[in-house]
């Protein structure tokens, strides 16, 4: 008798626990990736600190130059097509639009505010992050899979300074420059949509963009691009330098995932970023 009402409070407490553990495995799940979040954001601002401290450097000008060219030079033909159809785009609607309460004129006006504070430097981001922060990552941890890092090491050459630092420089500079031509060829596009095939006059257009641009606007989208550039040139960077690290892949396979989790990663980051700077800057 005494064994059996041990082994019903025995089987109590089990259901008990087993029910306990039910109830709170959501709020363990929540509260362990916060914490693996913040983890990997302090090593990820620490990994940008450390590349920075390394960048203002004599000899790191001429690698800074060639990926000036592989981030900037070698974006541009992607950037232009890009920003002369989202003028396009955004001088038709704005033009249907405007045209029902009889203020065409303001055509010019909405599609270089919307380009110049908000598409333009996100639109650079994300299309950046596509074609030179993929391949970065790509590079880095490759190198990192093929022990070139190591060896590196061996060598007494500093990783960051030899592969990190050149390519967040560049992509601070890079991005400001691409996203003011993003903005010029986009009004450009806005011309050619309501100006050349709608039939809105050339002089209503020009005199709205120049009315109602101010330099605030202008300064409002280069500080986006410098956001999104240190993002985007540390999320791609931290994720290939510590593919191997990855624990649900090796080798190949991780270089791939990384990959695809910095493009991601960036492409999110981008857009929070850029609500919090506008919140700022407002």
């Amino acid at each position: 008798m005494a064994q059996n009402e041990n082994n019903q409070h025995g089987s109590q407490a089990d259901d008990e626990s087993g029910s306990g553990t039910l109830l709170t495995r959501p709020f363990a799940f929540v509260g362990e990736t916060v914490v693996r979040w913040v983890n990997v954001l302090g090593k990820a601002t620490i990994f940008l600190i450390m590349a920075l401290g390394n960048a203002l450097r004599a000899k790191q000008f001429s690698k800074v130059v060639k990926q000036v060219y592989y981030i900037g030079a070698r974006s541009m033909t992607i950037i232009m097509l890009v920003s002369l159809f989202t003028g396009m785009v955004l001088g038709l609607q704005s033009y249907h639009a405007l045209v029902q309460f009889g203020a065409q004129g303001a055509v010019g006006s909405l599609v270089s505010l919307s380009l110049i504070m908000e598409l333009g430097p996100v639109l650079t981001a994300i299309m950046i992050t596509a074609r030179a922060g993929s391949a970065i990552t790509a590079e880095i941890g490759i190198q990192r899979i093929s022990e070139q890092i190591d060896a590196l090491h061996t060598m007494q050459i500093n990783p960051l300074r030899y592969l990190v630092s050149p390519k967040i420089t560049a992509a601070i500079i890079s991005f400001p420059l691409l996203t003011a031509m993003f903005d010029l060829i986009g009004i450009a596009g806005g011309y050619i949509s309501g100006v050349l095939l709608l039939g809105l006059n050339p002089g209503v257009y020009s005199h709205s963009v120049q009315a109602y641009v101010v330099m605030s606007d202008i300064t409002n989208g280069i500080v986006k691009a410098i956001v999104f550039a240190v993002i985007v040139s540390t999320v791609c960077c931290y994720q290939g330098y510590f593919a191997h690290m990855r624990r649900d892949s090796h080798g190949a396979q991780a270089v791939g995932l990384a990959t695809t989790s910095a493009v991601v990663t960036s492409c999110v980051l981008i857009l929070v970023s850029d609500y919090v700077v506008t919140s700022l800057l407002m």
